[in-house]
């Protein structure tokens, strides 16, 4: 088990620089093993308490904090190293695959100068945190629906808001979609918003109070002429205490999903509320799906013609996205961080979401281990794995392959320690008043 965990993560720093590489690994391990959660959150101790002494937890650390390495050259190998296992499969729907996007935020409440803010529900307030933007295909491995990251977006410095993230987010995802990909965002995410960004395949979860417009002028009758298309309400809802009627479906269908009868309405080419009539406007379709597990309906729209089958179950594999923040903050302890430079307190958050990808997959390929005599059944999850490495130190005798080793620098040269630069004592002019 243990050599099988230290050649995944050695297969994902392989081509990190030499002496970075080991550094690397050795915080790897010390996430993966569930270090941050003893140490509470601090990143030196963790390593420390991994097995390390002094010098390679020092060196360890200076691959994590100066190492000439990129979380985007990290997710290419990782995806690599994925799509070559023989469990792994797309999830497709009609021949697409969903690509989910998503937003979380470590929070950070005590950094000075955090660069940016998150809503935090309980709060009910925005509150300092690192926020960060998750793309991921979704795909299958033994049966488990994981998503695999591509994508981690921070905030643009000169604007570190929400929105712009949002904004730059689209954008790239616009770029690295492939053709048979759709992109799937939750209801924090507008049509206009996709549509801005040039994503040329979505489908996004809408607000119960989403209204949109006909691609066509209605039937002129008197007084004066249609600017807009009739307008659509997919569902009825109350306004100053009116009941505002649902504007009757284009299409109706039922069908039988899981014991559970699930019924769709469906309005066809539709286009945003302020725009007027053309031939060459985006239309969407909107889906309301009414499924008896849930309370309200789903309120869906894409631009992609589907099946209501097909487009429930390309929403649902958007889910697998938010496993990522929770094997990351919750399972291997990253919620809570003691960083403090400007690009460790963005570079830890990357490593710990790519950290909690690995303990997915490996909780996914691997044998799962009961947490004790009670658990009789155990299911292959991270929280498992991570309950089975926890503890464990660093593998010293483990067979690294590659050039995974300590670089053989010269450095007798350089001074050892800590030498504080101390400013000389000020000299007050003497005094040539008499007392």
């Amino acid at each position: 088990m243990l050599n099988d965990t230290i050649n995944v993560l050695s297969a994902v720093v392989k081509d990190v620089p030499v002496g970075t590489n080991l550094g690397l690994l050795q915080v790897f391990w010390a996430l993966l093993s569930g270090a941050l959660l003893r140490s509470r959150g601090a990143l030196i101790p963790a390593l420390a308490s991994s097995g390390l002494d002094a010098r390679a937890t020092r060196r360890a650390w200076a691959a994590f904090r100066y190492g000439q390495w990129q979380i985007r050259a990290l997710l290419e190998t990782w995806g690599v190293y994925v799509h070559g296992l023989a469990g792994w499969t797309a999830r497709r729907s009609e021949g697409y695959r969903a690509l989910a996007v998503d937003v979380t935020a470590f929070w950070r409440p005590s950094l000075k100068g955090c660069p940016s803010q998150h809503y935090h529900p309980l709060a009910e307030r925005a509150l300092p945190a690192v926020i960060m933007g998750l793309v991921g295909e979704v795909g299958e491995v033994n049966g488990q629906r994981l998503a695999l990251p591509r994508v981690f977006e921070r905030v643009v410095p000169a604007d570190p808001t929400e929105a712009r993230l949002w904004a730059v987010l689209l954008k790239r995802v616009a770029r690295v979609q492939a053709a048979d990909e759709i992109v799937v965002v939750d209801a924090g995410v507008k049509v206009r918003d996709l549509q801005g960004a040039g994503v040329s395949r979505y489908l996004v979860r809408l607000a119960t109070n989403f209204t949109a417009r006909r691609n066509a002028l209605p039937t002129y009758t008197r007084g004066r002429p249609p600017t807009y298309g009739q307008r659509i309400r997919p569902l009825a809802r109350r306004f100053k205490g009116k009941t505002l009627l649902a504007t009757p479906p284009d299409e109706q269908h039922t069908w039988t999903d899981a014991g559970r009868t699930l019924t769709v309405a469906i309005w066809r080419g539709l286009v945003l509320p302020d725009v007027t009539p053309h031939p060459d406007n985006p239309t969407f379709d909107v889906y309301a799906i009414d499924d008896p597990a849930f309370k309200q309906p789903w309120l869906l729209a894409t631009n992609v013609p589907l099946t209501p089958p097909s487009v429930r179950a390309l929403y649902a594999d958007r889910w697998p996205v938010e496993q990522l923040p929770l094997s990351a903050k919750q399972m291997l302890g990253a919620h809570r961080q003691f960083v403090h430079a400007p690009e460790a307190v963005q570079r830890l958050p990357e490593l710990a979401l790519l950290v909690g990808s690995i303990a997915s997959v490996l909780a996914a390929t691997l044998p799962p281990h009961p947490s004790g005599f009670w658990d009789i059944r155990p299911k292959p999850t991270p929280g498992r794995f991570r309950r089975l490495l926890f503890g464990q130190p660093f593998p010293q005798l483990s067979p690294l392959y590659g050039q995974i080793r300590e670089k053989q620098s010269k450095t007798d040269h350089l001074p050892k320690g800590f030498h504080p630069k101390r400013r000389p004592s000020p000299v007050f002019p003497t005094s040539t008043v008499p007392i």
